[in-house]
């Protein structure tokens, strides 16, 4: 009978979150709404604009589109599990909803690791070769660039998710989390997770440091052609075309490094410290890049401001 309890699978989680800092939690679901609501509606334009205006149906606004798409994807497959659990006493997921949250999140994020490296090389396209560009960035390139991102990003996310999702877990049901991050269930497992460890580390390299090496080489490229223009204005005007997307690469690859690249402290009360630290982190790190993308590529793009005006004018023109 003892046996049998112990080895009793685990049909809920319970998510930790934030439980020991009840006022936190009711200040943080202010902000996290209102940032929430901010995401949808800066990518949501984004995303009308690249669909509706003629001039910007290109491949860098292509990929904007979906990366729009992709960051409201992201955060309403954990946002609204986040807010829920801030106003709810018991912080309990199902098993099957666990592994769909799971399966949407590392989807989404892989995603994003590729689509990222994808818009490098759009940009070292156009910068260092632009006599090529329209032959080599064409509607029958980009498109399939786009949506094999999104493949590989739900087929590596289908096998991490399986992987996980089949180990038994029999003891600890409580995620010390927010949402149902891969890691943070590996660790209930009641079996081996050398495969799991194996299969994560093969797919960190390929979505993680293939895109970073493609991003890396894309932009040395990139710098010693905007170097050679003779003239300052020719210069400012080439890299205006890719300071946006570099500047989303470092947030969104600095905050990933910042998270997972600080050593642990063997410290009590300072693993205490930084065990909070790391959740902040992780949750603002969830809301802050979505919110901040499209602000960063309308804040001095002169083509997305004027489409936005233009489909804010006609949409008060047709009411």
């Amino acid at each position: 009978m003892e046996s049998a309890n112990q080895t009793a699978s685990v049909t809920e989680f319970i998510l930790l979150g934030l439980s020991a800092h009840p006022k936190l939690e009711k200040t943080l679901f202010v902000l996290i709404l209102l940032m929430y609501l901010v995401i949808l509606l800066g990518n949501g334009v984004l995303i009308l604009v690249t669909i509706f205006a003629s001039h910007l149906h290109t491949p860098m606004y292509f990929f904007l589109g979906n990366l729009s798409f992709l960051d409201i994807c992201y955060t309403t497959s954990s946002v609204p599990l986040i807010l829920d659990s801030f106003l709810t006493p018991r912080k309990t997921i199902p098993f099957s909803a666990c592994a769909v949250q799971m399966f949407l999140s590392f989807a989404m994020g892989a995603t994003e690791c590729v689509l990222l490296g994808m818009m490098a090389f759009d940009r070292y396209m156009a910068i260092c070769n632009p006599l090529r560009y329209p032959i080599v960035m064409s509607k029958a390139v980009y498109v399939p660039m786009a949506a094999g991102s999104w493949a590989a990003g739900w087929a590596a996310s289908m096998v991490q998710t399986s992987l996980a999702m089949r180990l038994p877990f029999c003891g600890d049901n409580v995620i010390n989390h927010f949402t149902c991050e891969i890691l943070a269930v590996l660790r209930l497992a009641c079996a081996d997770i050398s495969i799991n460890v194996v299969s994560m580390g093969v797919t960190n390299v390929i979505f993680l440091g293939v895109p970073v090496l493609l991003i890396f080489v894309s932009y040395i490229f990139i710098f010693t052609t905007v170097l050679r223009i003779p003239s300052a204005k020719g210069r400012k005007k080439a890299f205006s075309t890719c300071s946006a997307h570099l500047t989303v690469v470092v947030i969104f690859y600095g905050t990933i490094l910042f998270m997972y690249g600080k050593p642990k402290s063997k410290d009590p009360l300072g693993a205490d410290k930084q065990d909070l630290s790391n959740k902040l982190t992780s949750l603002f790190y969830g809301v802050v890049t979505p919110m901040l993308n499209p602000i960063i590529y309308s804040l001095r793009n002169k083509d997305v401001k004027a489409a936005v005006r233009n489909l804010v004018s006609q949409k008060c023109f047709i009411w």
